[in-house]
């Protein structure tokens, strides 16, 4: 019997990281858009965090105020990085989930 629950928990453990994986994967492949100033500002990140791109639309560029076009850029990868995080709350929760933990013990 005891052998038994030890190799059903060594196929828990190895689904978990199976699983863990792919959600890892899936999320240095997913993409989420941040914006600041209506949409002037725009990011992509992925879900593992890492700023794809920004697009700056023309109107947001006036040579005599920078440091409001620098509090866009920063706003809109705030923003982005914000949904990031969500999403790899979000997705790394399903995983945990499917381990039948008791309420409070999952791992996010």
């Amino acid at each position: 019997m005891q052998k038994n629950i030890m190799r059903q928990m060594q196929k828990m453990q190895q689904k978990m990281q199976t699983d863990m994986a792919k959600a890892q994967k899936d999320l240095e492949e997913a993409t989420v858009e941040g914006t600041a100033g209506g949409g002037a500002v725009k990011v992509v990140v992925t879900g593992a965090q890492e700023v794809k791109s920004v697009k700056i639309s023309k109107e947001a560029v006036d040579p005599e105020d920078v440091e409001t076009l620098e509090d866009l850029v920063l706003t809109a990868i705030n923003n982005g990085l914000d949904k990031s995080r969500e999403l790899s709350t979000q997705r790394m929760g399903k995983v945990a989930s499917g381990l039948g933990l008791p309420p409070g013990l999952g791992l996010f």
